[in-house]
């Protein structure tokens, strides 16, 4: 029964994310509507998912949750930030760095999220990853301790990634 699911919702996340996106773009809820989009969140993922052979087969919904209202925190917080960087110190006193991170992660998905999130928080950006995946190179607008940066990434984003991505 579980294989038959597994090989019927290769991606169940992406399924539900795919009905719901349906029933917003039509504009329309119906009951017409949902099953519709329950279709396509079913066909499209089972005809890709040879092009996706190495999907993340251990995902924690719940903890994922639990990131994302992190991040936007953290996107509010940056923007206070950058703001009083910007009208307040001189261009001459910034320190913009470019931080080597190396990564745990291995899950192409979850370094994704990772950079992700590193480039949608302002004042810092995703530049570069090496060919094997195991180092992100980040630019940061202004900072006087590197190495706090980079741990902060560490801490508060890989681990939390680690956990959801197992």
């Amino acid at each position: 029964m579980t294989r038959l699911f597994n090989w019927l919702f290769p991606h169940p996340v992406m399924t539900l994310l795919l009905a719901v996106v349906w029933v917003i773009l039509q504009n329309n809820v119906s009951a017409g509507m949902a099953v519709f989009g329950l279709i396509l969140g079913t066909v499209i993922p089972r005809a890709f998912a040879a092009w996706w052979p190495d999907r993340p087969t251990g995902f924690k919904l719940g903890r994922m949750i639990l990131y994302v209202f992190l991040v936007l925190y953290d996107i509010v917080i940056a923007n206070v930030q950058v703001a009083w960087i910007v009208l307040t110190k001189p261009r001459k006193k910034l320190r913009p760095t470019w931080i080597k991170i190396p990564l745990d992660l291995r899950q192409p998905e979850a370094i994704s999220v990772l950079a992700g999130t590193i480039t949608l928080t302002p004042g810092t950006v995703s530049a570069d990853m090496s060919s094997r995946g195991h180092y992100l190179l980040v630019h940061v607008l202004h900072t006087d301790d590197p190495d706090a940066v980079r741990d902060d990434i560490k801490t508060r984003y890989e681990a939390r990634l680690k956990e959801i991505f197992v």
